[in-house]
């Protein structure tokens, strides 16, 4: 994050944080020079490193910006000033207080739970709609989105299962689509195959915050630990998330920020490769079985339903 100082703007109800600079293009990282340039025109007074990278700190020192947060236990962090000593990788709270908790550094005291809310504007919902259309899902009709990848981010249930889930949900009266994002069309197509062609696949159809209108519309999400969990945690849509018994990759540090949630955790010890050890595979994500996630969306669903009743 960063943030300048303008006292006539800040007047005028400027909040600093209307622009975005990108890091990388279509994937790949801007040259050095480039970055710079645009870090010394923004003539930026702080800078939060959430993400720490060697790069990303030298940048910062070279642009001269004269507040330069970040963590205290790399070999650079030199380079930082005001320096947050804080392992993560212990996984002891979610990674949006590990965030916020670099606000101390800067005398900003934040304040916890956070609830994150994502606002999708009328033309993104113009654009969902135009793909549920396509796709033939009615106005009404009882509907779900799983998304089988992670990006290499998680312990994955793997995209078999999504697809049995798919065929079982399907029975069930459910429209069931597939999402996937760059680069995982190959694990959409095995779902797809796996459900006997029940899901519908959708892939590069949606520019992110059409995404966020397409899930918003959803009943609920079926996901691993990835991206689109924590956007339909963000737009109120109800989440069925997997994560493995990792403290770094967990659901304490990484758990969607819900209460609109049933959570799957495999039993680390019960694993036939870890025996309680370091995990090495997906294998223990295979404890889950299609029938307890089933049971899991009939009580999620039908707790939902109770409690708008009684409201």
């Amino acid at each position: 994050m960063l943030l300048r100082t303008y006292t006539k703007d800040l007047a005028a109800g400027y909040d600093g944080l209307s622009e975005i600079l990108t890091y990388d293009h279509e994937g790949n990282p801007k040259s050095f020079l480039e970055v710079l340039r645009e870090l010394k025109r923004g003539d930026y007074d702080l800078a939060i490193v959430a993400f720490p990278r060697f790069r990303i700190a030298l940048l910062l020192l070279l642009a001269g910006i004269s507040v330069r947060v970040g963590t205290g236990f790399r070999w650079y962090s030199f380079l930082f000033n005001r320096r947050v000593y804080e392992h993560r990788k212990t996984g002891e709270r979610h990674e949006s207080e590990y965030n916020l908790g670099l606000l101390r550094a800067v005398g900003v005291q934040s304040r916890l739970p956070m609830r994150p809310l994502l606002k999708v504007s009328e033309e993104d919902q113009l654009a969902a709609l135009a793909v549920m259309h396509e796709i033939g899902i009615q106005r009404g009709e009882p509907w779900a989105i799983l998304h089988p990848g992670s990006g290499g981010s998680a312990r994955d249930w793997k995209a078999e299962n999504f697809g049995r889930l798919a065929n079982v949900l399907s029975q069930e009266g459910y429209k069931v689509v597939v999402t996937g994002g760059p680069g995982e069309s190959e694990i959409v197509r095995r779902t797809v195959q796996s459900s006997e062609n029940k899901g519908i696949a959708v892939v590069g159809r949606l520019r992110l915050k059409e995404l966020a209108a397409f899930i918003s519309r959803a009943d609920f999400l079926v996901a691993n630990s990835t991206g689109p969990l924590h956007i339909a945690a963000a737009v109120g849509t109800p989440v069925i998330a997997f994560y493995p018994d990792i403290p770094a990759c967990s659901e304490k540090r990484w758990g969607p920020l819900t209460e609109r949630k049933k959570v799957f955790v495999p039993e680390r010890s019960k694993c036939s490769l870890c025996q309680g050890r370091e995990c090495r595979s997906n294998v223990c994500m295979d404890q889950i079985e299609v029938s307890n996630v089933m049971q899991g969306i009939h009580d999620l669903v039908g707790t939902l339903k109770e409690t708008a009743v009684e409201t």
